[in-house]
């Protein structure tokens, strides 16, 4: 996955953590879990806020 898979990752992501609480986290939380997922293979540097809310926002979908 890279950064522009952005439900790609969302999915991941309910998997991964379908206990936290995915509207009200810090983007540095949500950075460091997204580099973590299995199959995640982007360079950390290259995100930015506008990504981070993207994956937030389709995470938010997702458990919807």
């Amino acid at each position: 996955m890279k950064w522009t898979d952005t439900f790609d990752i969302a999915m991941a992501l309910e998997d991964a953590h379908p206990d936290e609480d995915n509207v009200n986290l810090r983007f540095t939380d949500l950075h460091a879990w997204v580099c973590a997922l299995e199959g995640f293979d982007d360079n950390p540097q290259t995100s930015n806020e506008r990504i981070l809310e993207a994956i937030q926002m389709a995470w938010i979908e997702e458990r919807e």
